[in-house]
């Protein structure tokens, strides 16, 4: 299927032009990780104290591969997973997507870059209650376009819905209410939602977090099939050791610095 709609500001128009092109001719293109990091620090203030939190984080992530971030609570997996998917700025240190910068990306073009190249899934679903489940997996259409836009394109973007909401077992839920889903329900449609724009990148910030064991296999599940079947890249945070196992790859953070990468998974 194709993509619904590419971005539509100039710069990142330049950015995604110019990604992966080779310097010196002829010469093959240089393998581009699909996102790095590069001595990424942040802090927060608490008061008059600066509480460091990531400090000097050197990673990168490969095209189609699924990569767990884990530690304990308050190592920084969470503020390193809003970094990369742009919702926070770091002090000092580069976040790069396809071979390009995107940490210094003027606010507008951040909000594109996140409304139609990476998903999110959240801990905490963050579903409208006053929208349907179709509806609220059609919400990010319906912010990046135009009243006219979304009017225009609205059978495109309502049978992609349908067919989300049917791939991860919600289609006899299309008109029902948050309330009137469990937080299985929930979560698979909030990764509908996530997928609507058919995104290069999902990032999951504890996809399983508020479910047991037995809600939380069918999403993982989910997660694993779009990873093997459709190629997506996947970064997820986790506390979970037995979530992070899913993966094909796992970083651990300890006190904001990684702990020496493993090999990928063969």
């Amino acid at each position: 299927m194709s993509r619904l709609q590419e971005p539509t500001s100039p710069r990142l128009n330049s950015l995604w032009a110019t990604a992966g092109q080779a310097s010196g001719g002829s010469a093959a293109p240089a393998v581009v990780p699909h996102m790095a990091t590069h001595g990424l620090f942040k802090s927060y203030r608490k008061g008059p104290l600066g509480i460091p939190v990531l400090q000097g984080i050197d990673m990168t992530v490969n095209k189609g591969e699924f990569l767990a971030i884990v530690g304990q609570s308050g190592c920084g997996k969470s503020t390193l997973l809003h970094l990369l998917g742009t919702l926070d700025q770091p002090d000092a240190g580069e976040v790069h997507f396809e071979g390009n910068r995107i940490d210094n990306l003027p606010s507008r073009s951040r909000d594109l870059l996140r409304n139609r190249h990476f998903g999110m899934i959240f801990q905490f679903y963050h579903l409208l209650p006053e929208l349907s489940t179709l509806e609220n997996v059609l919400a990010p259409a319906m912010i990046a376009e135009s009243t006219f836009g979304y009017w225009r394109k609205r059978k495109m973007y309502r049978q992609r819905a349908e067919e989300l909401l049917e791939m991860v077992g919600l289609g006899h839920r299309m008109k029902h209410k948050p309330r009137e889903l469990s937080g299985g329900e929930m979560q698979r449609a909030a990764i509908a939602r996530a997928l609507l724009a058919e995104p290069r990148v999902l990032l999951a910030d504890e996809p399983t977090g508020n479910l047991d064991q037995a809600t939380g296999e069918p999403i993982m599940a989910t997660l694993r099939e779009l990873n093997r079947e459709q190629k997506l890249t996947i970064v997820m945070v986790t506390h979970d050791s037995w979530i992070a196992g899913q993966a094909d790859r796992v970083v651990r953070l300890v006190e904001g610095r990684i702990q020496a990468e493993p090999p990928v998974r063969t």
